[in-house]
């Protein structure tokens, strides 16, 4: 995975830690990691201006490898930098870090695919979601 900074990120947001996140460690459990990519993609994927679903479509994932890097300790925040690696037919390839008190944590990259919500097949990507897309591109 890349050695990308929060500031280099196109889209930046965060989480607050939770102490329901915690277990029995006293660190934040590695199931909560894809809670905050999750957070991440849904402000890029779900973003009203402009929208990238075609109306009748749905985003799935089809792919998520996760590397762990670091501990998150609560109390605090984690940070997280969303970007686009590769824009497909129907698919979208995402890149993620996540950051608490700057410094990496966790990198992933997440494969999500546009389908027909009826027939369940891929559907490709509008024009407009694309040019929208390309706004988001890291290297």
């Amino acid at each position: 995975m890349t050695a990308y900074t929060l500031e280099q990120f196109p889209l930046k947001t965060y989480d607050k830690l939770r102490y329901a996140d915690t277990d029995r460690q006293g660190h934040v459990n590695n199931a909560v990691f894809s809670t905050f990519l999750e957070t991440g993609r849904v402000e890029l994927l779900y973003n009203p201006a402009p929208p990238l679903l075609t109306e009748g479509n749905s985003f799935v994932i089809a792919s998520l490898k996760l590397d762990f890097i670091k501990e998150i300790k609560w109390p605090g925040q984690v940070d997280i930098g969303t970007g686009i690696l590769k824009t497909g037919n129907s698919s979208i390839t995402i890149y993620q870090k996540l950051f608490q008190n700057g410094q990496a944590v966790a990198a992933a990259e997440t494969v999500i695919v546009q389908v027909d919500s009826v027939s369940g097949r891929s559907a490709p990507l509008s024009a407009a979601a694309r040019q929208t897309l390309e706004g988001y591109q890291v290297q």
